[in-house]
């Protein structure tokens, strides 16, 4: 399909393709996708005005007495829904949220977004993200069954899985997304993709497309993907790490010749501010409960707050440079799971970044050594804090935070964290299988 950018790019091809039913789609706070249908008739002024909805019946929006807000579509996001079938063909188009007035809707998660890229650029930078999206296939959703044994770059011969895989991104790549590798990963069942970098918001929105297309393509295989953290006790569990570049141009502002790990100034700082905010943003980044389930040693997933080039069990890590190839020098962080809202994920993750940046914060020593063969002595006389242990810890963190609260916004700050604490306390409350067959026949 041809590159769509304007109103009137999209009308031309929903006539000659005879689409007649178009999907708006966006996310609520927590990062689940919404969606409302109109038809072709409709398009034009829904393009031009937006499409009305009670944003009250959305977690984290309007309150019942602002309830009307608007869908616009972004022209530049549309694309056609391959899984939909040829007869009928659906066109998709992601929406920013505005108020009545046409101004932009404080609560709108893409929104939170714009502004902080927006800080970038008035810097003359264009932040680049590239997320590693890990998932697992189970029979059903009720239950955690694998459906192979395969581990890390496992081939396995006549594999389910791996048929859904290419099956996947097969899809993917017909609504435009391109991808750069795949594979199993460390767990059973568990899989990886790897979309190819791209500027934040155009990767925000692929990486909704993906999850959505990952579990439609594995639900007509009666097969269930899921983006949970830690669905198994004793595997590793899934995460999101985000590889991250600021350009200059077409000038990679990351990179130095002359340094030894070939870090620009520009990018110390930018590692600076996510190690000193990693604790503050870490709500926002590893959202639910059972993300604090990932975030413990012995799985490569990140527990103390460091850096390093070579060391997977620190926070940050910076890919080894291959001579010649400046442009893929990045800042790859490892405490995002696959379950977050990617629309608030980097925008808190680039605020820190750029504060670093701002404020000129100067970098560690990076560590090296397997921090979690360190003695406790050790990790405290190199420093070393932890991330928070679970989500109420977290969230503690995110309510004080200046630079969180600046970068999600008032509104959505304060509903944001509203309803994580509900989640932790739901999940206080209950009984769980494990205490059962612990305490129950001892006491």
């Amino acid at each position: 399909m041809k590159e769509v950018k304007t109103n009137n790019d999209v009308y031309k091809i929903v006539k000659e393709k005879k689409i007649h039913n178009i999907h708006l789609w966006f996310t609520d706070i927590l990062g689940n996708l919404k969606c409302c249908s109109i038809t072709d008739t409709e398009l034009k002024d829904v393009l031009e005005h937006g499409k009305g909805f009670d944003g009250s019946s959305i977690t984290g929006f309007a309150e019942a007495e602002e309830s009307d807000i608007l869908a616009k579509p972004d022209p530049a996001t549309f694309c056609i829904l391959p899984w939909e079938g040829k007869e009928n063909p659906v066109g998709r188009m992601f929406c920013d949220i505005l108020n009545p007035d046409g101004t932009p809707y404080t609560g709108d998660p893409r929104y939170a977004l714009k502004r902080n890229i927006e800080r970038a650029k008035k810097m003359g930078l264009t932040f680049y993200v590239g997320p590693e999206i890990e998932y697992f296939y189970f029979k059903r959703s009720t239950k955690p069954e694998i459906v192979d044994e395969g581990h890390y770059f496992d081939v396995i011969p006549n594999d389910l899985a791996n048929k859904l895989r290419k099956q996947t991104i097969e899809v993917l790549k017909k609504v435009g997304i391109q991808i750069e590798a795949s594979h199993h990963e460390v767990a059973p069942s568990q899989h990886e993709i790897d979309p190819r970098y791209n500027e934040a918001l155009a990767m925000a929105d692929k990486v909704m497309t993906f999850k959505f297309v990952i579990k439609e393509v594995a639900q007509k295989e009666g097969v269930y993907a899921t983006f949970m953290p830690k669905p198994i006790f004793g595997e590793a569990g899934s995460g999101m790490h985000v590889h991250q570049s600021l350009f200059r141009g077409a000038t990679n502002a990351f990179f130095s010749k002359t340094d030894k790990s070939h870090l620009s100034n520009m990018a110390k700082y930018f590692i600076a501010g996510q190690l000193k905010h990693a604790r503050e943003i870490c709500a926002v980044t590893a959202q639910w409960v059972n993300s604090y389930k990932r975030l413990v040693p012995g799985y490569e997933a990140p527990v103390y707050i460091s850096w390093a080039q070579k060391n997977r069990t620190a926070l940050i890590r910076i890919p080894v440079y291959k001579p010649g190839n400046s442009k893929a020098t990045r800042v790859e962080l490892r405490c995002p799971d696959p379950a977050c809202n990617p629309y608030l994920a980097f925008a808190v993750m680039l605020a820190a970044g750029m504060e670093g940046i701002e404020k000129k914060y100067q970098i560690p020593d990076p560590i090296e050594p397997n921090i979690y063969k360190m003695e406790m002595e050790e990790r405290e006389a190199r420093g070393l804090k932890s991330l928070p242990v679970n989500l109420l810890e977290a969230i503690k963190e995110a309510e004080k935070s200046k630079l969180v609260k600046e970068a999600l916004g008032g509104h959505i700050h304060s509903r944001f964290l509203h309803n994580k604490i509900k989640d932790w306390e739901d999940d206080r409350i209950q009984v769980t299988s494990h205490e059962i067959q612990k305490y129950l026949p001892i006491l």
